[in-house]
């Protein structure tokens, strides 16, 4: 990277990597217990995604931990902050609330009522917490709502907003494209630099209401089936190895894994199906 003619932009640029990749240095390694407890938190949270800090920090402390350890509450806040994960309930409106970054804009939800009824109408994208042995990472997945199928996915070590962008351009470099995209309101979503890309495409932009429990549920379920079909199973030592069986697992998903919801049929063949064979 100490080209004296190439600029570090045009670097990147021609190694497909993330500027942000390379210049982020973590201030100091989560330490083992943490991400014990990190780990933990994960699990929970998605049997109990209601669980705040206040009682995630009591189920915590119920469970077995070195003799004279307690988890407080403030470690238990920054961990759920680090893991981009917060309780799910209805939250008061915040109306003039004049802190709140300009750039980011909040596009109203599109799905009330609608009726999903084939591919390609809605597509929809989320991000998750993967842990491994030594730290973690974040994926994010596009997916079609109507046929469950991951048309896309990426990994970061941050919660930069580059990795949903690249995933979503991976998304629409096929044949087709969503007549609706849904998010939650997420920084990284909501960040032009994401949502000019679809609305460039005449794609509309549909963002879920506070606290809406079951606005992003498909996804929600992708989450819940990875985490224990494939992610708690394996413990990945690196990242490496993450990526290659989180890949392994998403082919799986999407070519072979049955659901019941589909008639007992893979993603990929509902996906790909005459439109109107079957009604969401």
């Amino acid at each position: 990277m100490k080209h004296p003619e190439i600029s570090i932009s045009r670097q990147c640029q021609l190694l497909d990597l993330c500027r942000a990749s390379l210049y982020y240095r973590p201030q100091r390694a989560d330490s083992e217990y943490n991400l014990k407890l990190m780990k933990l938190i994960d699990q929970k949270w998605l049997e109990c995604p209601f669980y705040g800090s206040r009682r995630m920090t009591a189920w915590l402390n119920r469970q077995h931990h070195p003799v004279n350890v307690s988890v407080n509450r403030k470690r238990v806040r920054r961990l759920m902050n680090l893991m981009g994960i917060e309780a799910i309930y209805p939250k008061k409106k915040r109306l003039s609330n004049p802190g709140q970054e300009s750039a980011n804009v909040k596009f109203p939800y599109l799905l009330r009522d609608l009726s999903i009824d084939r591919a390609n109408y809605v597509w929809t994208a989320d991000i998750t917490y993967i842990p491994m042995k030594k730290g973690f990472i974040y994926l994010v997945a596009i997916i079609d709502w109507y046929s469950r199928y991951v048309l896309s996915w990426e990994v970061s070590l941050t919660l930069e907003k580059y990795f949903c962008i690249t995933a979503l351009e991976k998304a629409l470099s096929g044949p087709n494209q969503p007549e609706i995209f849904n998010t939650d309101q997420g920084v990284q979503f909501s960040t032009p630099s994401f949502f000019k890309i679809l609305l460039d495409r005449g794609i509309a932009v549909s963002m879920d209401g506070r606290g809406r429990v079951f606005d992003n549920i498909f996804i929600e379920r992708l989450w819940r089936s990875l985490k224990y079909e494939e992610v708690y199973l394996k413990a990945y030592n690196n990242v490496t190895e993450a990526i290659d069986g989180l890949d392994r697992y998403l082919t799986f998903y999407n070519t072979e894994r049955l659901h019941q919801a589909l008639g007992y049929r893979p993603p990929l063949e509902v996906h790909y199906e005459k439109e109107g064979s079957r009604r969401c």
